[in-house]
């Protein structure tokens, strides 16, 4: 499994991770405490402000307000521009984008349904997936009528899907009828969902439609017709015509051989319909299976949609950056010597190792990024080191400060 920036713990759960590294010297310890708190809130005023601007660059593709609303953001909003936002809160969020063979074997492959699903991607004018976190747990499945199989599934924590369908003059050109349109023409929809299997990607898809795979139609339709043709022909038929004629020509014949040929013929043909109906029932059963998935997935599982979902994925990036930085100048507050950007990186990442058996790549640049643009880390020689507490809370102060200075002019 590839390893992900991404950090798998609370905010809260590192702070006292972090203050535990303190206990000897209290005062420190409290430092440390307003330090993060101080950061907290100046990361949140910078979230505040990009959620600002992707609410306004999004009004105009937002499938959630009516065509006139829409209408009177188009000289506001810039796609570009919201497109831009959306890739740097991603990226700040953690949120890798699954590639396109991924999302073929998702396609290709089912863990849990079993299903075939069709999904016409020519419905979109582009179309991605953000996937973060994996985790892997064990399910059971079935397999044949009693028999129960246990796998091991691999399961996306988060799973943002962006979806932009054609414009308005896709549909003419195509001379589709308002009413056979999915959704309003050049919208943008945006779903985030939690606890997605990683085979079973396509099931976030809103057209996605249940088939039936090959093998099914084999099982259902093979046994049929070969079973079926040749009992006719072996059983049911040669015993019909032979009383048929008896009966024409008025010849005696052995009835009750010919009825017993009958009937062993139709039990035999009632035994393959039961066969045929298990068979199709078992679809019907996947059916009614994928329904109950897409019923969890849009009612248990489904954390944020469109405008909606901007204030998940800002809370992520929001918890993310906090994390990475606060790490980051802890453990260069307490090494006695000044580390480079690969000696911070490992110790960090053998901290998680060895005291949370939790592997992870950590995102040391953008770490050492933060600090210093807050003016809280430096480098020197290839060198980073941190300022001390009572510094880096006077530092921090400042710019807290700075954020909502406001020099009014005295009018004559």
């Amino acid at each position: 499994m590839k390893r992900e920036h991404y950090i798998p713990f609370d905010k809260e759960f590192l702070l006292e991770q972090q203050l535990a590294e303190y206990s000897g010297d209290e005062k420190k310890g409290e430092d440390f405490k307003k330090l993060f708190d101080i950061i907290e809130h100046y990361f949140h005023y910078e979230a505040f402000n990009l959620i600002r601007n992707l609410k306004q660059n999004y009004a105009a593709f937002d499938p959630d307000l009516n065509p006139k609303e829409r209408a009177a953001f188009i000289s506001k909003s810039d796609f570009s521009l919201f497109k831009e936002s959306l890739q740097k809160v991603l990226e700040l969020s953690n949120y890798s984008r699954v590639r396109q063979e991924a999302l073929d074997k998702a396609f290709k492959d089912s863990d849990l349904i079993g299903l075939k699903l069709a999904i016409d991607l020519d419905t979109y004018d582009d179309y991605e997936i953000y996937v973060r976190g994996q985790h892997t747990t064990t399910e059971k499945v079935s397999k044949f009528v009693f028999w129960k199989k246990k796998i091991e599934v691999e399961y996306y924590d988060r799973v943002m899907i962006y979806l932009k369908y054609h414009d308005a003059d896709y549909y003419k050109k195509r001379k589709t009828p308002k009413d056979k349109r999915p959704i309003d023409p050049g919208t943008i929809v945006l779903k985030i969902f939690k606890r997605v299997p990683k085979n079973d990607l396509e099931t976030i898809f809103p057209n996605a439609i249940p088939k039936m795979s090959l093998t099914d139609k084999i099982l259902l339709w093979v046994p049929g017709l070969v079973g079926g043709i040749s009992l006719l022909s072996a059983k049911v038929i040669p015993a019909l015509i032979a009383m048929q004629e008896a009966y024409q020509s008025g010849e005696t014949i052995d009835l009750l051989n010919s009825k017993t040929s009958l009937n062993q013929g139709l039990i035999a043909l009632g035994i393959l319909g039961a066969y045929l109906f298990r068979q199709y029932n078992n679809f019907v059963n996947k059916k009614i299976k994928y329904s109950k998935m897409l019923s969890d997935s849009l009612y248990f599982k489904n954390i944020g949609n469109n405008s909606g979902a901007f204030y998940s994925l800002l809370n992520s990036s929001e918890e993310e950056v906090l994390k990475e930085t606060i790490l980051a100048y802890s453990f260069l507050s307490r090494s006695k010597t000044p580390l480079t950007e690969a000696e911070l990186d490992h110790q960090i990442e053998s901290w998680f190792k060895t005291k949370h058996n939790t592997e992870l790549d950590f995102d040391v640049k953008e770490a050492l990024l933060k600090l210093k643009n807050a003016g809280l880390g430096y480098e020197t020689n290839g060198k980073w080191e941190v300022l001390p507490l009572d510094k880096a809370l006077i530092r921090i102060d400042e710019i807290w400060d700075g954020v909502f200075d406001y020099n009014q002019t005295t009018m004559n």
